[in-house]
């Protein structure tokens, strides 16, 4: 007895191959397919007809890709003409806010350049410095006392020296003058 050769079914459903194979066997008999086409072939004029439904067919799918690339660009036009109109309306209005003339509107008033207190001291609300009425100055930002800066002559270590003041005030804070080389407390 002969053994029956084994058989390599080369499909991604293989345990279905037979409704495959029936499926496939329809779709041959379907006179609009390739296989159809081919089948009527045999009959005299057959091929002309079959070369009539193709070309019926090519001009079907260019009317649809036509129409479909006239859509879309009539689209994109049509967004592009809004997106455009949108633009030119915010910028109108923008205009239009900034030219109207406002109405009723009092700026609000600062303070005064120098404050003037009744024990003699100032304020500079400019430069941000009271001045007190023995002459030092404080930097009302920081509350320390305010040394103007083109009077100092700074060192290398932190230490500077008050040319207007003659002091010099070293980097641990201790405050030396000048004049008299005492330490100032």
């Amino acid at each position: 007895m002969a053994s029956i050769p084994s058989i390599s079914i080369a499909s991604s459903t293989a345990p279905n191959w037979l409704h495959e194979a029936q499926e496939s066997l329809i779709l041959s008999a379907n006179p609009n397919g390739m296989m159809g086409a081919l089948q009527n072939a045999k009959n005299p004029g057959s091929l002309k007809s079959f070369l009539a439904k193709s070309h019926n067919n090519a001009m079907g799918f260019s009317l649809i890709a036509q129409s479909t690339v006239e859509a879309s660009t009539s689209l994109a036009a049509q967004m592009g003409a809004q997106a455009f109109e949108k633009r030119v309306a915010e910028r109108m209005e923008a205009n239009q806010a900034h030219s109207k003339p406002q109405k009723n509107w009092t700026p609000p008033k600062g303070l005064d350049a120098i404050v003037h207190f009744g024990d003699g001291a100032s304020l500079d609300t400019a430069a941000g410095i009271m001045t007190l009425s023995n002459g030092d100055q404080i930097d009302i930002k920081t509350g320390k006392e305010y040394i103007d800066e083109t009077f100092l002559i700074r060192m290398a270590n932190g230490a500077y020296v008050d040319t207007k003041n003659n002091i010099l005030h070293l980097a641990n804070g201790t405050k030396i003058d000048t004049v008299t080389h005492l330490i100032i407390a």
